[in-house]
């Protein structure tokens, strides 16, 4: 038995079910229960809400937010070899599980979600961070979802919650910080998964923002924040140029030094430029 539910143990069910890891689809297993009812917590009171997990695999997480109570969890699995050991997971919590098989960049999530809804996944690496900007960045905000508690690479959490002037800063923290509350919450050593991967992983929360952290266009924004970083060794400058003729002075009434750097702008600065870019 395990230690959260009456289910076996996942070691058994993976076994049972040949569900061995495939690298193709980005999947490190979490076999630890007790880990995984963690993770489900860090998300906080889940009882009033409905989850969506993204790649559950052999349910580890699943079993977790269950237990931990969610009123309902919606997961998306890609990978057919999973779903026996998903239903076995819905059968004993009759009525609190839904499984869609298939690939979660090509379906709409939210229709089969009764709000509030927390997303809480264990994210397959070769897609997480894709999913993460669909998610930030919808045409309408605030979005269907409260809060993201995600499992990424260390490398790219730091990224999500970075500040100006950090060496992880870029798009995503400014995308993340602009819309969202980021932090993170957990740090995983390579053992904790099956198989273990080469790097180091993380859990960050993002807490939804009812409305952005300052005014901007979204599309003018996206493009600066893009154009600033493709070329992020670049003063200002140079690598926005090509948006006004008259851009040093944009910059300099966004209080931007036209030398500047990307990676020194702030999220408020970059939104001043967005909504002078604006300006006739």
């Amino acid at each position: 038995m395990s230690g959260i539910d009456n289910l076996p143990p996942l070691r058994d069910v993976i076994s049972r079910h040949g569900l061995s890891a495939r690298k193709s689809l980005g999947q490190n297993f979490i076999l630890d229960l007790n880990l995984t009812a963690k993770i489900a917590r860090a998300a906080g009171d889940l009882t009033e809400t409905d989850v969506l997990e993204v790649g559950p695999g052999p349910g580890g997480l699943t079993r977790g937010l269950l237990a931990e109570g969610a009123r309902h969890v919606v997961a998306v699995e890609k990978d057919p070899r999973c779903i026996p050991a998903l239903e076995e997971i819905a059968a004993a919590y009759p009525g609190r599980l839904t499984i869609l098989s298939g690939d979660a960049l090509e379906l709409d999530l939210s229709k089969h979600l009764t709000g509030p809804v927390r997303i809480i996944s264990n994210l397959p690496y070769n897609v997480g961070t894709e999913l993460l900007t669909r998610w930030l960045d919808p045409i309408d905000w605030p979005p269907f979802w409260t809060s993201l508690t995600l499992m990424f690479q260390l490398e790219v959490a730091k990224r999500i919650v970075a500040s100006a002037g950090d060496k992880h800063y870029g798009r995503l923290a400014v995308l993340a910080g602009w819309r969202t509350d980021a932090r993170i919450v957990m740090e995983l050593p390579p053992e904790a998964f099956t198989p273990a991967p080469k790097v180091h992983s993380a859990v960050v929360t993002l807490t939804r923002l009812e409305t952005p952290r300052y005014p901007a266009d979204a599309r003018t924004l996206k493009d600066v924040v893009a154009r600033g970083f493709n070329q992020r060794r670049k003063m200002l400058r140079a690598s926005l140029k090509g948006l006004r003729p008259d851009i040093e002075d944009r910059l300099i009434a966004a209080g931007i030094k036209p030398t500047d750097r990307a990676e020194t702008v702030d999220i408020e600065r970059f939104c001043a430029l967005a909504r002078e870019l604006e300006k006739p």
